[in-house]
């Protein structure tokens, strides 16, 4: 803003004493003409003071930090080795960021595409230090370097300092570099978390995860960004074919020996169908507890995973479509609706006395039946009893 009042002042000043709202000295005149955007910055500063009610912008604690971490681009990365992952947050706060709820934290190896998600049940910067230790364990390759946004929860110092001490090269990104992180998304819906909050959700989304980074690193593809080109303001990005991180690493020379050797044994000891048969009874399990919510139910243990089961299911869910558990709840009232009484109430006695005599009789009739009956109480409005009669459910 301070760069923009800087070339109205010769534009403004004669407006102004052309008007007759100020009459400003030669003095003062060659002075405002010669001032810099720092000094108008300098000499405003009790004034946006006063104007947010006398308090200080606070300074950031991590501006350090940052400052040490060097910011890298997608042109910056010239196809590095498995092991520079990229880290970001998806906040299960469904439809409002208000109070505290599970976030979970996703890590994508930019080579391979192998993504690893870990729940945190509070935002703590102890906690991302605990969850990137257990994510230097799940990957089948060591970790290199870690790759972050601008979240404060790792630009701060615990954080970085660790990294740095376990020889992990940090850096900062402005530009997402077109991760895997949907892969949180793919198995929890984005509109049904507002409940996700406390130990218990962690829990259910840690069993929930435990099938599904296999399941998503062994058995599917998944696109890796090949380039990306920018023609004015479109953006033309170019993919490799398809592949499953699995057989990325398998393929990548940096890997070792034994490295891949654990990832065969893994996969093979790994069955496809039971995997998803875990996800399916992890998402039931949340989608029960999300039909609980507000009940104050007591928690209910989990369900073992049925194999012949689902199995037997796949042979018909094509027919009509699969409904996951975590789909968006429909709504349910879970208070009846009370009924408000009826100025006809004392009446449906001898309504339906009227009704088992003459089956056919109409409405109409039997208003002007009870008009006949109770000249005082019902008017010529015929909207009125109309309404208390639809109200009782006689007719």
């Amino acid at each position: 803003m301070l760069e923009r009042l800087k070339p109205i002042i010769p534009v403004l000043l004669p407006a102004l004493e052309r008007h007759g709202q100020r009459a400003i000295g030669e003095t003062i005149r060659e002075r405002l003409l010669a001032i810099s955007p720092a000094t108008i910055d300098r000499l405003l500063s009790e004034v946006r003071l006063v104007a947010r009610g006398g308090r200080r912008r606070r300074a950031g604690f991590s501006s350090a930090v940052r400052r040490t971490v060097p910011v890298r681009t997608f042109g910056d990365w010239n196809d590095p080795p498995p092991g520079f992952v990229e880290v970001d947050f998806v906040a299960h706060s469904g439809t409002s960021a208000a109070g505290g709820f599970v976030q979970t934290m996703v890590l994508t190896d930019i080579a391979t595409g192998s993504t690893e998600c870990l729940p945190l049940v509070a935002r703590s910067s102890a906690l991302v230090i605990e969850a990137l230790a257990g994510a230097m364990t799940l990957f089948p390759f060591p970790l290199r370097g870690v790759d972050f946004d601008n979240d404060g929860l790792f630009m701060n110092e615990p954080v970085v300092t660790w990294c740095r001490e376990h020889a992990l090269e940090v850096t900062a990104r402005t530009i997402r570099l077109g991760s895997n992180r949907r892969t949180a998304r793919l198995f929890v819906v984005w509109l049904a978390m507002a409940g996700w909050k406390g130990l218990v959700s962690a829990q259910a989304l840690v069993r929930l995860y435990a099938a599904a980074r296999l399941h998503t690193n062994l058995f599917q593809p998944s696109f890796k960004l090949k380039q990306k080109t920018r023609i004015g303001a479109r953006v033309i990005k170019r993919y490799h074919a398809p592949a499953i991180p699995a057989a990325r690493v398998l393929a990548h020379p940096a890997i070792s020996e034994e490295s891949k050797a654990a990832l065969r044994r893994l996969h093979a000891q790994s069955d496809p169908v039971q995997l998803i048969t875990e996800i399916r009874v992890a998402q039931a399990e949340r989608g029960k507890r999300i039909d609980r919510r507000g009940l104050g139910g007591a928690r209910e243990p989990a369900p073992p995973a049925d194999l012949e089961r689902f199995t037997t299911g796949l042979r018909i869910a094509w027919r009509q479509g699969e409904q996951r558990p975590t789909h968006r709840r429909p709504y349910r009232r879970r208070k009846a609706v009370p009924r408000l009484p009826s100025m006809l109430d004392d009446l449906q006695d001898q309504i339906r006395s009227w009704l088992a005599e003459h089956p056919g009789v109409t409405a109409t009739d039997i208003l002007v039946r009870i008009k006949e009956l109770h000249p005082n109480r019902f008017t010529d409005n015929r909207r009125e009893p109309c309404n208390a009669l639809s109200s009782t459910g006689v007719l």
